[in-house]
């Protein structure tokens, strides 16, 4: 009879399966890495800068947002908005804050839209520094 023989077949480890699966993840963990990056500012159009380098240090987002008159502006502490006169208190205690989880001294990343006149940049600068925070960084826009 017919039934008595027995096929061997050698076992085989088929590759292309294995390769798609790899891949998969590979997309997988590289899509959940982009997404996890952590942007705490508002949509502001930076002047461009041909030197401009990405920060990823944990950091306070400063951003000034022009107003519809020249001199009118508006300030965002993290999405937060906030006062000229009240943002020394408010940065003092995101710094102590800041300091006291990574034990890192705190920066500000300034982020100051084209229209900002120079007088509004300082007056905020000012208010910075009396927060005690010398580490601040001016965001630019990479020209490409």
């Amino acid at each position: 009879m017919k039934l008595d023989i027995v096929l061997k077949k050698k076992a085989r480890i088929e590759m292309l399966p294995l390769i798609d699966i790899v891949f998969l993840l590979l997309v997988f963990f590289i899509y959940a890495m982009l997404s996890m990056s952590v942007h705490r500012s508002l949509p502001v159009a930076l002047p461009e800068s041909a030197t401009a380098e990405l920060d990823t240090g944990k950091s306070i987002s400063l951003t000034i947002t022009p107003g519809e008159n020249t001199h009118e502006y508006t300030l965002s502490l993290n999405k937060d908005t906030v006062t000229l006169s009240a943002l020394t208190e408010r940065l003092k205690a995101r710094a102590e804050k800041n300091t006291q989880e990574t034990g890192k001294k705190t920066g500000v990343m300034l982020f100051a839209g084209k229209e900002v006149d120079y007088q509004t940049l300082f007056k905020v600068l000012d208010q910075v520094r009396l927060a005690g925070i010398t580490d601040v960084s001016l965001q630019a826009a990479a020209i490409e």
